[in-house]
């Protein structure tokens, strides 16, 4: 697909000189950019198998949020929402750009939040092939080609190849997730796991739309045939997914939703379920998705043989994922 010139003069904005750009891939040539760059495995059914260690979870104390007069006052810091100052964003910011010089880079632009009243669009940029995949399967997607009109709300610079230095660029580790609101950007680097992709949009999200009356919720949600509405809150891996996933209701989301006036919406376009010990006879629904081509499965081990997935083996992580389009689920909403 032919990059659009916007797309081109705002990575230039961005001071980003890549040497290609692959813009809005569609799942099989994300697929195959990823075999040909050895970023993962397929497995027997079509999933795509990928690595992330040594980051095989989220990094929380690793994300900074910049601090300015805008949001002094309007954000609770601390341990969770740690501070850094412009100055350091926008030298980290310089130093990843220099790092994408010369690079191949993926953008898809892409919405957060399916309620057209409410939604953020998104433009995610990455160095990996399977991480554009990844943000494929858990935005929600335009509806035919990206308008011309598309302008991004926010935008997601995933270098996951740059190693932060803590004494130079104010970090704690080679990790780091910086989020400044006032430029719209978020700027992720060492660490491969994907779940850092759409938790930085959630953040912002938790910021921006209660200011529009929307209550963001970090929960699991279906509905009935009656219209009625079941959330379920929890922490990661306490069994929201499995909860939703019920094939007696129609399943809305599995992780992040906002509640408008209008009720409860989804934020995503995906899902990313826990894969640890997950069976055909306990989960069939979730264990469906991972024998369709375009699921991603995180830190899964293979047959070496067979190239069947092994979800009991937690050799290198209890924290397996898999990501796959809401259409996976039979009876997912919209």
């Amino acid at each position: 697909m032919q990059v659009p010139e916007r797309v081109t003069a705002h990575l230039h904005d961005l001071q980003m000189r890549p040497k290609t750009v692959h813009y809005n891939l569609k799942r099989p040539r994300l697929y195959e950019e990823a075999l040909d760059r050895d970023e993962g495995t397929l497995a027997a059914g079509g999933p795509l198998v990928t690595r992330t260690a040594p980051h095989t979870g989220r990094s929380p104390k690793d994300r900074f949020i910049v601090r300015d007069a805008a949001v002094a006052d309007t954000i609770n810091w601390g341990e969770v929402n740690q501070p850094t100052d412009r100055s350091t964003f926008n030298h980290l910011h310089e130093r990843m750009a220099a790092h994408a010089d010369g690079r191949d880079l993926f953008v898809q632009d892409l919405y957060a939040g399916w309620d057209a009243d409410y939604r953020l669009p998104v433009r995610v940029i990455t160095e990996k092939a399977w991480h554009s995949l990844f943000a494929r399967n858990m935005f929600v997607r335009p509806d035919g080609p990206v308008p011309d009109t598309y302008d991004p709300g926010f935008t997601v610079v995933d270098l996951c190849e740059f190693e932060a230095d803590a004494e130079r660029d104010g970090t704690h580790s080679e990790a780091v997730i910086f989020v400044d609101i006032g430029q719209n950007l978020i700027l992720i680097g060492g660490t491969h796991y994907g779940g850092e992709i759409k938790k930085s949009i959630f953040s912002v999200l938790n910021y921006l739309l209660p200011e529009h009356d929307v209550l963001p919720m970090h929960c699991s949600a279906n509905e009935g045939d009656d219209g009625s509405t079941a959330v379920f809150f929890g922490l990661s891996g306490t069994g929201k997914t499995t909860l939703s996933a019920d094939a007696d209701r129609t399943l809305i989301g599995d992780d992040e939703h906002g509640w408008s006036d209008q009720g409860v919406y989804n934020f995503e376009g995906g899902c990313y379920a826990k894969m640890i010990d997950l069976t055909r006879e306990s989960e069939p629904e979730i264990f469906g998705t991972t024998e369709e081509f375009g699921t991603i499965l995180e830190n899964v081990i293979l047959d070496p043989e067979t190239r069947e997935p092994d979800f009991s083996d937690d050799a290198i992580t209890q924290n397996t994922r898999g990501s796959y389009p809401l259409s996976y689920i039979p009876n997912a909403a919209p």
